[in-house]
C-alpha cells in the first residue's frame, strides 16, 4: 500500500474535524449540567436537579455500547464511510434540536421527556462515531506510525470540550445572566446546524477505508459481523480484555479529569463558573499536544505501559490532587469562593497533572483496540469495549461520585471530607484495570491489521 502525505493529510482531517464537532455537541450538555437542572427539572431540591441533569447526561452515556453494536454492525457490513455520515447527521441534528426544546416552566415533564430523548439519540450516534473514525484513519496509514497518525482523533475530544467551553463562555460573557437564563442558552446548541453542515461536506468526499474495499473485493466480508464478534469465544474474550483491561480505565482517568473535576470545581469547591472554565481551558490548551506526543511514544515503546502508567499515576494521585484544588481554591469551606484565595497557577498545574493521566491513557488507546481485531468485524468489535469503558464507567462518574460525595452516610462519617468521597469509584476501576491489562492483555503494536 502507498501511503501519500497528502492524502493521509485528507484523511485525518476529514474524519478528526467530522469528530471533533462531535464532540463540541455532546460535551455542550456536559458543560450545562449544571445549568440545566432549574431549566428542565422539576424545581425545589437543588441538589435533586443537580443529579437529575446529571443522570440525563449519563443516559446518553448509557445508549452508546449499543449504538457502538448497530452502526458497528453498519460498517463492517456496508464500509465505514456511509456509516459515519449517518452517526454524525443523527448527532448534529439531535444536538440542535436541543437548542428549540421548551423548558419545565412552559409544558412540564414534557420538557423532561423531550431532552432526555434527544440525549439518548446523541448518545446512540457517538456510540457509531467513533469506531468508525479510528478504524477509518488506521486502515489508511502505516503500521510503523499507527499510535501517531490515531492519536490526531484523540486530539478532537479535548478540543470539543474546549470549543465549547469556549462558545458557552463566549455566549455568557456577551449577554447578561437573566438574558442567558432566558435564551442565550439555546445559541451554542444552534450553532450545531452550521457545524454540522460542515463536516457533512468534508465527510461525503471522503473515500471508503482501502483495507475495507480489499476485503468486499474478495468475498471475505462478514455477513454477521455482531454474531461473529461476540458468539466467537476468542474474539469475545478479547472484547472483555479490551474493557476491563484498558476502557474501563481509559474512561474513568478521562471523565475524572475533565468533566468530575469541573463540575467538583463549582458545586464542591464553589469557584465563579467563569473561573473554572478558564482554568480547565489552560490546562487543556497546555496539554492537548501530549495526545500525539504519547500517540508517537507508543508506536516506539508500545501502548499497554503508557495506558496502564497513566491508571496507576491517576489511581495513587487522584486523592491528594483533589485536596490541592481545595487547598488553592477555598481552604475554608466557604459558601461563595473568594477569589482573592484561589491560587491560579497551583490550580492549572494540579489541572495539567490530570490532563497528562489523560493524555498517557487516551493517545495511544485508538491504535491498541484497531490492533486487537481483525478488519472484517474490527468497526464492531473495537466499538463496543470502547463505549462500554467510556460510556459506562467513565459517562456514569460524574453521577456516581456526587451521589457518593452528597450522600448522608458520607456527610455522616467523612464530614468536610465527604466532598472527597467521589473519589473512591475511579480509583477502584483504575485498580481493576491494572490488574486485569496487566496479567492478561499482550502488547499489540507490531501486530499487521491487514492479516
Amino acid at each position: 500500500m502507498v501511503y501519500d502525505r497528502s492524502t493521509l493529510a485528507r484523511v485525518i482531517a476529514a474524519s478528526s474535524v467530522g469528530t471533533l464537532f462531535e464532540w463540541y455537541d455532546f460535551y455542550l450538555y456536559g458543560s450545562l449540567a449544571l445549568f440545566f437542572g432549574s431549566r428542565f427539572f422539576p424545581p425545589g431540591n437543588e441538589t435533586a436537579q443537580l443529579l437529575a441533569s446529571l443522570a440525563t447526561f449519563g443516559a446518553g452515556f448509557g445508549v452508546r455500547p449499543l449504538g457502538a453494536v448497530v452502526f458497528g454492525h453498519l460498517g463492517d457490513l456496508v464500509g465505514r464511510k456511509y456509516t459515519f455520515l449517518v452517526t454524525m447527521a443523527t448527532m448534529g441534528i439531535s444536538t440542535a434540536l436541543i437548542g428549540i426544546l421548551p423548558t419545565y416552566d412552559k409544558v412540564g415533564l414534557l420538557a423532561t421527556v423531550l431532552l432526555v430523548s434527544l440525549r439518548l439519540l446523541q448518545g446512540l450516534a457517538l456510540g457509531g462515531e467513533y469506531g468508525g473514525a479510528a478504524t477509518y484513519v488506521a486502515e489508511h496509514v502505516p503500521d510503523d506510525k499507527r499510535g501517531y497518525y490515531t492519536s490526531f482523533i484523540q486530539t478532537t475530544a479535548t478540543l470539543g470540550f474546549f470549543l465549547s467551553m469556549g462558545v458557552i463562555g463566549i455566549t455568557r460573557s456577551s449577554v447578561s445572566e437573566g438574558e442567558f437564563k432566558a435564551w442565550g442558552w439555546r445559541l451554542p446548541f444552534l450553532l450545531s446546524f452550521l457545524l454540522l453542515a460542515v463536516s457533512l461536506y468534508m465527510r461525503v468526499r471522503m473515500r471508503e477505508s482501502p483495507l475495507f474495499t480489499k476485503l468486499k473485493a474478495s468475498g471475505k466480508a462478514s455477513k454477521n459481523p455482531i454474531k461473529e464478534s461476540f458468539t466467537n469465544p476468542v474474539n469475545l474474550r478479547y472484547v472483555l480484555l479490551a474493557l476491563f483491561g484498558v476502557t474501563a480505565g481509559q474512561g474513568v482517568v478521562w471523565y475524572t479529569g475533565q468533566f468530575y473535576t469541573l463540575t467538583f470545581m463549582q458545586s464542591a469547591l464553589k469557584i465563579n463558573w467563569k473561573t473554572a472554565y478558564i482554568l480547565m481551558s489552560v490546562a487543556l490548551a497546555l496539554t492537548t499536544p501530549l495526545f500525539l506526543f504519547f500517540g508517537w511514544l507508543s508506536d516506539r515503546i508500545g501502548r499497554k505501559k503508557i495506558m496502564l502508567a497513566g491508571c496507576l499515576l491517576g489511581g495513587l494521585t487522584y486523592l491528594p490532587i483533589f485536596m490541592g484544588l481545595k487547598a488553592f481554591s477555598n481552604p475554608d469551606g466557604l459558601p461563595v469562593a473568594d477569589p482573592a484565595q484561589l491560587n491560579a497557577p497551583a490550580m492549572v498545574g494540579l489541572l495539567v497533572l490530570q490532563m497528562v493521566y489523560v493524555c498517557m491513557v487516551y493517545g495511544p488507546v485508538a491504535a491498541f483496540l484497531v490492533e486487537l481485531f481483525p478488519t472484517k468485524i474490527r468497526y464492531t468489535s473495537m466499538s463496543l469495549p470502547y463505549h462500554l469503558g467510556n460510556g459506562w464507567f467513565g459517562g456514569f462518574l460524574p453521577l456516581i461520585a456526587t451521589s457518593l460525595t452528597t450522600s448522608a452516610w458520607a456527610k455522616q462519617t467523612f464530614g468536610s471530607g465527604s466532598i472527597y468521597v467521589g473519589l473512591i469509584y475511579p480509583v477502584a476501576i483504575c485498580a481493576l484495570t491494572l490488574v486485569v491489562g496487566g496479567f492478561f492483555i499482550r502488547e499489540t503494536k507490531d501486530r499487521k491489521i491487514d492479516a
